[in-house]
């Protein structure tokens, strides 16, 4: 995925992603950490900007982490932008983007924290009370080493949860991971609609893996969190298709 130097049509790539579900997608060999959301309450996050991308530095990287930060500062402009665009024709009231903490290290001392517990290890997150989206550098540079169309999805993903806690309850469904998951559908082919971001070639296959690789069948992801590689691809497929009111409860698909 880039920012685009001309727009793509994307309705051929909503399509390619749906095939995919069908024809299915292997998940990959080495076990992925997990994507997933905390619900606790956070302490004050640290004195990152709202709405700003944290400066991601890494002391031992190379070029390809370079390209990772790259990518996910892409990832966090594309996002908001298209949440800014589209917010008032969707919901009605006003919006603001969640803060973005940004990038940090599970495995060191002084994690920052969500409530009382610190950000959990090789994962990503959107805590809601404080209104931030954060994410171990683990796993992102692991997915990223798959494909850059990896960061991509993590933070629309998580996103899509800062969006849940901004909706009245009753346009929040009860399976909240798979909504997120069509909910960065909506984005990120939105976004190649808008001629903000351009598809690839390959993406929609990463994209695919991407969500095969999180999925619950998987041994090292928790039973009934985040669905099953078909359950995710197929609601991240239908926000492709269909954009974000056919990922709102009682929309008739």
């Amino acid at each position: 995925m880039a920012v685009p130097w001309y727009p793509r049509s994307w309705a051929p790539l909503a399509a390619a992603l749906t095939l995919l579900l069908v024809t299915g997608c292997a998940g990959g060999d080495v076990p992925p950490p997990t994507v997933e959301s905390s619900s606790a309450a956070p302490a004050p996050p640290s004195d990152a900007t709202p709405g700003t991308p944290t400066p991601l530095t890494s002391p031992d990287a190379t070029d390809g982490g370079k390209a990772v930060e790259e990518d996910i500062n892409a990832a966090v402009s594309v996002t908001t932008t298209y949440w800014q665009t589209h917010w008032p024709e969707l919901f009605t009231g006003g919006y603001n983007p969640p803060r973005i903490l940004g990038a940090y290290d599970g495995d060191t001392p002084g994690t920052p924290l969500c409530g009382s517990e610190p950000l959990p290890d090789d994962n990503a997150v959107y805590c809601p009370d404080g209104d931030y989206i954060a994410w171990d550098m683990d796993l992102m540079r692991w997915g990223h080493a798959r494909g850059d169309a990896w960061v991509y999805l993590v933070i629309a993903h998580e996103w899509g949860h800062a969006v849940q806690n901004r909706l009245d309850a009753g346009l929040v469904d009860l399976a909240r991971e798979l909504q997120a998951d069509c909910l960065a559908g909506a984005v990120l082919f939105g976004a190649a609609q808008d001629g903000t971001l351009t598809f690839e070639e390959g993406d929609t296959e990463e994209l695919a893996d991407a969500l095969t690789a999180l999925a619950d069948r998987t041994p090292w992801t928790d039973v009934s969190d985040h669905g099953d590689a078909s359950q995710r691809v197929g609601y991240f497929s239908r926000g492709a298709r269909s954009g974000v009111k056919s990922c709102l409860p009682n929309v008739v698909q």
